[in-house]
């Protein structure tokens, strides 16, 4: 009939008083900003992966260069990393916990347990913070940059010969490279122009992805300590549930999966 809007029963709509998966609306729009989040992430490793492989031949490698742990002496490679990595693993289980306490209403548990989280996140970050003052430090050998930008490394301590970047590791010594040893310039650790290890962009990367990662875990130990604090004060005893603490388990959850990502493809692959 004209003019006349067909009626629908309100009680087959959603009114919006409960979500239609049974995600409250914080929980809900704490996954669209990891999905975001996640996006940001897949490009930087995308494109590292992409430059690597353009790179192949002089990309530096990575067991190659982190090779450091505290108060150990010589070579140990990836070992400190994977500490890293293990740490942070257990952070996330802690945090597991502390939303399980939560489910049950045991404030002591989740106090407990949040704590754990939080310590587990700053042991993190400090040791990226220690790793990043070795890189940008260098070895005591250095590197030799000639003068059309390549970097190569000493074959001694006596620095008298070169290897040459690249699969084949060829070898200059005698006259040849005393001319270059003359014209090049020694370069010691990396930053964001120069790599004592090799292509300068391998610094570029692993600068930017994992200081993105590590503001990451920084912002989600402050998150946390916030929440530790509201816990402390008995707000969720107040509320009734204890789903903030949930919720920044998601986040803290996130910054764990994508270490692990960032784990495999920067340090391993």
């Amino acid at each position: 009939m004209a003019g006349h809007s067909p009626t629908v029963d309100s009680k087959t709509l959603w009114g919006g008083g409960i979500s239609p998966f049974k995600v409250s609306y914080g929980k809900m729009m704490m996954w669209f900003f990891l999905v975001s989040d996640a996006f940001s992430f897949s490009g930087l490793l995308i494109s590292y992966g992409f430059m690597r492989h353009s790179f192949e031949e002089t990309w530096p490698v990575a067991e190659n260069v982190f090779t450091h742990f505290p108060f150990f002496h010589g070579d140990q490679p990836l070992l400190y990393v994977a500490l890293m990595t293990f740490i942070l693993i257990m952070s996330s289980v802690t945090m597991v916990l502390a939303v399980e306490a939560g489910q049950r209403m045991d404030k002591s548990k989740v106090i407990r347990w949040m704590a754990w989280t939080i310590v587990g996140g700053l042991v993190f970050v400090g040791s990226q913070a220690w790793e990043w003052m070795h890189f940008i430090h260098g070895t005591e050998l250095g590197a030799l940059q000639l003068v059309d930008g390549t970097i190569v490394q000493w074959l001694n301590e006596a620095k008298d010969a070169i290897v040459m970047p690249g699969a084949e590791g060829l070898t200059i010594s005698g006259a040849e490279a005393a001319a270059l040893i003359k014209e090049g310039t020694e370069v010691y650790g990396a930053n964001l122009t120069v790599n004592e290890y090799g292509l300068p962009l391998f610094g570029d990367f692993f600068f930017f992805i994992t200081g993105f990662h590590g503001t990451h875990v920084f912002s989600g130990v402050v998150i946390n300590f916030i929440i530790f604090v509201n816990v402390l004060k008995g707000t969720y005893e107040k509320r009734g549930h204890y789903e903030m603490v949930e919720k920044v388990g998601l986040y803290w959850h996130f910054v764990d999966l994508v270490w692990v990502f960032v784990f495999t493809f920067f340090y391993l692959v």
